[in-house]
């Protein structure tokens, strides 16, 4: 069921929620977050899709916030959707004039009580995520730096602005990397010294990947460019030889230690709907990721 509403308020919103759920049976009960999405209009329909089938492991009430014309006079236009595509419900509030400027306002009297709220911007976010007026009320809040021009040198300036709940995609992006060389290093190996990570140029995940590997082996570790897609090697130095975490072509890996038989593994790079559902699976800080953004951030003044 779609509904369109022009010209209309929270409280009507609201009612019309409820009466829709009455027609169609289903109480509100079963939604366990809600999930603000701050986009634009080029980006919404992706984004949705991305939230709906994110929403099929995690049932939400999705809250998409568009700031139209801001020389508009203010107004709230809403399409709401319910029972289409999966559990839970989406509401696309298109907010006109100066109305973008207190989307918090709008957003508040919409949210769902006593359950958690993540805030995710479908680009690079705000300079500090945690003092957005959309990112106070929310207990995760998830950007894309790889939509910036700069994206390596934003996200190192992350590290002075972090607040816990904070994320990024460039982060998220890493899970199949770190989990591979994690297991990896479970196994006996000589000392190492010192390795690099390749990635495309202004790749910040490959940048991440080389603060992290860097800060928890103790080594120095570079950051080589490559061709890509992505980040696709990591090789660190031992006293015996070389462990290489090598892919090429966004697929498929192959994982080389000293002494064995090289191994075919799948690290395939995942889409935007896999990510968002990994990141509404913890709502608890990521000190790790934390850490990570300050070694980085600390590279970044060293090369300066």
């Amino acid at each position: 069921m779609t509904i369109h509403l022009t010209d209309t308020t929270t409280s009507k919103i609201d009612a019309t929620l409820t009466q829709a759920r009455h027609r169609l049976g289903g109480p509100a009960v079963g939604m366990v977050l809600t999930l603000m999405i701050i986009t634009d209009e080029a980006e919404q329909y992706d984004a949705v899709r991305a939230a709906e089938q994110a929403a099929r492991e995690h049932p939400s009430r999705v809250l998409v916030v568009i700031a139209r014309d801001g020389k508009a006079e203010p107004r709230l236009d809403a399409e709401l959707r319910i029972g289409e595509s999966g559990p839970g419900e989406t509401l696309l509030l298109r907010l006109y004039g100066d109305l973008g400027k207190h989307a918090d306002s709008v957003v508040t009297p919409l949210l769902l009580s006593d359950t958690p709220v993540v805030a995710w911007w479908t680009g690079p976010g705000p300079e500090t995520p945690g003092r957005d007026p959309l990112g106070k009320v929310a207990a995760r809040r998830i950007t894309d730096i790889a939509a910036s021009r700069t994206p390596v040198t934003k996200l190192a300036g992350r590290a002075e602005a972090y607040r816990p709940g904070d994320t990024d995609f460039a982060w998220t992006r890493l899970t199949p990397w770190r989990t591979l060389l994690a297991a990896t290093l479970d196994q006996p190996y000589a000392e190492i010294t010192g390795g690099a990570v390749g990635a495309a140029k202004d790749n910040a995940s490959g940048d991440l990947l080389a603060a992290w590997l860097g800060s928890r082996l103790g080594v120095p570790m570079t950051r080589e460019v490559t061709d890509g897609p992505g980040v696709t090697d990591v090789r660190l130095r031992t006293e015996d030889g070389e462990i290489g975490l090598s892919r090429t072509d966004g697929r498929v890996a192959t994982l080389s230690r000293p002494g064995d038989p090289d191994r075919t593994v799948a690290l395939h790079r995942r889409s935007t709907s896999e990510l968002l559902a990994e990141e509404l699976r913890r709502l608890d800080p990521d000190e790790i990721y934390a850490e990570s953004l300050v070694a980085m951030h600390d590279q970044e003044e060293v090369t300066a």
